[in-house]
């Protein structure tokens, strides 16, 4: 078999909601080498949330936490729609001395959200987040 993606999400939103769900029914009906092993979201009581934390997801409610696991991510999707955000998770991995895990542009969560098969495209954040 081969490296399982350890993938993190940050920003459990509706957007990142429907986002996880799909992610996680796909690596799951589809035998992919995935696995999601952290979510991150501000609401904690979402049930969207309470079931990754019961099936031993790691679960925060701070997205800059992520950081903190080094190269036990290999991708995180930041769906917080925030620029500033996404600069500081930047930081964080970096002063982490992280040079393994990589942030998702946009333009991949995009590409993933098309494989879902949403009638709908990716809602976009108001603000550009950036790379």
């Amino acid at each position: 078999m081969a490296h399982q993606i350890r993938i993190a999400l940050i920003g459990l939103g509706q957007v990142g909601e429907t986002f996880a769900i799909n992610l996680l029914e796909r690596i799951q009906t589809q035998q992919i080498a995935a696995k999601i092993v952290a979510v991150a979201d501000h609401k904690q009581d979402s049930p969207v949330m309470m079931g990754f934390a019961h099936s031993g997801v790691s679960v925060f409610k701070d997205g800059l936490e992520i950081a903190k696991l080094g190269d036990q991510v290999d991708i995180i999707f930041d769906l917080s729609g925030s620029a500033a955000f996404r600069q500081q998770l930047r930081d964080a991995l970096r002063n982490g001395g992280n040079q393994h895990t990589v942030i998702a542009p946009e333009i991949i969560a995009n590409l993933v959200w098309a494989f879902f098969g949403e009638k709908e495209a990716m809602p976009s954040p108001h603000e550009k987040t950036g790379y």
